[in-house]
């Protein structure tokens, strides 16, 4: 009878590692993934079926109704129009604004350029609610309240963005700069035609991060809009809670197809915004 070796042992330790390493990450991922799955259960369901105690997570029949009852009670499809808008607009604005801030604060030398940072930085600390008032201010000011700009407007640049595309810039090679600047590019075309590029990582993050936000969005569009066909889908769905008694069917339903459109999107860049966040220094 022969002895393990150290080599054989290693291996086995390793492998007994890696495999509860998956299990608690599939018992992890699992408890993530219920509500999700709860959700879409409860859609199917009726009001007495939800409220059975104790609860079951199949319907005894698969219905309808409640995805019905969405478009009955608000304009779904207007709602839809205004978050894609509001989202595509915000996104592609801060995408181009925060790439350009962020590359000014990473390679370019200029008076007071930490000051600034630091003060730009420090917008991220303060709560989002202190703006409201002043914000609104401004749309009213501006006769903006009740329209879809008034959604897209304090959205087109971020503090968040111009950090993250800033962390990005950082950790490109200088030496590309330098080798472009010999062969005698000016500033913009170095930026346009070599900088930009190697950012897409970074750019598909922050259009990521920039769409869940906006499409999300809920206390904002409640403020400025009064006026449902001018409100994102996220405020939509909150009006179908009742004051008393709430269609809880109804309500799984349009969260569900408020969900989709965001879970797609992910799931189509999930890859680029891995990676992105992965080369942008973030944890």
């Amino acid at each position: 009878m022969t002895a393990s070796s150290p080599s054989e042992t290693r291996t086995g330790s390793d492998r007994l590692n890696l495999m509860v390493v998956h299990a608690v990450l599939i018992m992890g991922s699992m408890v993530m993934i219920f509500p999700f799955i709860w959700q879409i259960m409860a859609s199917f369901k009726t009001q007495t079926e939800i409220l059975l105690v104790p609860p079951k997570l199949l319907p005894n029949a698969f219905q309808l109704s409640a995805y019905e009852r969405v478009f009955d009670r608000i304009p779904f499809w207007d709602m839809f129009y205004v978050s894609v808008w509001s989202v595509g607009v915000r996104t592609i604005a801060q995408v181009v604004f925060c790439s350009m801030a962020g590359y000014a604060f990473a390679r370019l030398r200029f008076p007071f350029r930490n000051t600034l940072f630091i003060m730009l930085l420090a917008i991220m600390m303060v709560p989002r609610e202190i703006y409201l008032l002043p914000q609104t201010e401004i749309m009213k000011s501006m006769g903006l309240l009740d329209t879809i700009a008034a959604l897209t407007a304090p959205g087109l640049f971020s503090a968040f963005g111009t950090f993250l595309m800033r962390q990005f810039f950082m950790t490109l090679p200088p030496s590309l700069e330098e080798a472009a600047r010999i062969d005698g590019a000016g500033r913009l075309r170095i930026f346009f035609e070599i900088m930009l590029p190697l950012a897409k990582p970074g750019m598909v993050a922050l259009a990521i991060f920039t769409a869940l936000w906006s499409w999300n969005e809920l206390l904002w569009p409640i403020v400025v809009n009064s006026d449902p066909s001018k409100l994102n889908l996220a405020a939509g769905i909150s009006t179908l809670a009742g004051t008393r008694t709430t269609d809880f069917p109804m309500m799984m339903a349009g969260s569900l197809m408020a969900q989709l459109p965001m879970i797609l999107l992910f799931f189509v860049l999930q890859k680029r915004f891995v990676e992105g966040i992965a080369t942008s220094g973030l944890k």
